[in-house]
């Protein structure tokens, strides 16, 4: 399971270092093997690939014609990136990929249970600010209401 935040840098290739403390994981869960694609959040998804594949076969069943569904296929699958991790323990992160999350340097890595999500650093910091004003303002989330922290 994946849990965490933590504040890493793409190198000059738009690689990006996994953290050596989820590193054995990933490669004994899938030999390395990452999907990663782009979130209507304005964030990526990081997937290991065993993971990824269900969630892409339930988009890819959604009907065709319909056009949100159609959208959410073209962001999900059409933008979704097999990836390896190398030797060092890097992944490649597509130059339209860094576009579409506006990833410089300064990225977050924030781990999801099964999937990570990876942040530009400024857009991490406006999510951490909106969650600390919706808990303030007392409104919950469906589902959170008993949360007892």
């Amino acid at each position: 399971m994946f849990q965490g935040a933590a504040a890493l840098s793409l190198d000059a290739k738009g690689r990006l270092a996994i953290p050596a403390r989820h590193r054995d994981a990933l490669v004994s869960q899938c030999g390395g093997n990452l999907v990663v694609t782009a979130h209507p959040h304005g964030c990526l998804l990081v997937y290991p690939l065993p993971d990824w594949e269900p969630i892409r076969d339930q988009v890819l069943a959604a009907p065709g014609l319909n056009p949100q569904s159609a959208a959410l296929k073209r962001l999900l699958v059409g933008n979704a990136r097999d990836e390896e991790m190398d030797a060092a323990g890097r992944v490649l992160i597509a130059p339209e990929l860094r576009e579409w999350a506006k990833l410089d340097k300064q990225v977050r890595l924030v781990g999801q249970g099964k999937h990570f999500e990876l942040w530009s650093d400024a857009a991490w910091l406006k999510q951490q600010a909106d969650a600390a004003a919706l808990f303030a303002s007392g409104e919950l989330p469906a589902g959170f209401e008993n949360l007892a922290l």
